[in-house]
């Protein structure tokens, strides 16, 4: 049976300069592992039983980035699937897109991570070194880009 595991892209956006344009002024939250290869993702996570998808999406926020659903707006229209293998079986993860109501709130790592990076897109997309993890994080740039 498929692995299944559901998490958050979140991002936020800072104040922009004059000058630019407001999608430059979006920036995305990756978590560096402090397991494996010490990769960047999303905060993400099983499922418990009981659990729904999306309940597990927050709960695995809170536990991992300190963040809790009250701190985040849920953007309605868009919902992403990835599959991939990990340890020659198949994995599903959900991600669902929130953005952060205050730019500036803390983010609390458990130790399950050692760092955490707010990127831009071009450099969300060097951090996050799956394909099909910079493929998500540029259609839902696109996404935000298009609901301006």
């Amino acid at each position: 049976m498929a692995v299944r595991a559901c998490g958050l892209i979140i991002y936020r956006r800072l104040k922009p300069a004059p000058s630019s344009k407001v999608t430059d002024s979006i920036e995305y939250l990756l978590l560096q592992t402090s397991y494996g290869t010490h990769h960047w993702t999303p905060p993400k996570g099983h499922v418990d039983p009981g659990e729904d998808d999306l309940q597990t999406a927050f709960r695995e926020t809170e536990e991992e980035a300190g963040l809790q659903a009250s701190q985040l707006t849920l953007i309605a229209g868009y919902k992403k699937e990835l599959h991939y293998p990990v340890r020659g079986k198949p994995k599903t993860v959900v991600y669902w897109l929130a953005e952060m109501k205050d730019c500036n709130t803390e983010i609390k790592l458990s130790d399950e991570h050692q760092a955490f990076q707010w990127l831009k897109l071009e450099d969300a997309c060097k951090f996050a070194e799956y394909e099909d993890m910079q493929a998500m994080l540029k259609e839902v740039h696109q996404f935000l880009c298009s609901r301006e």
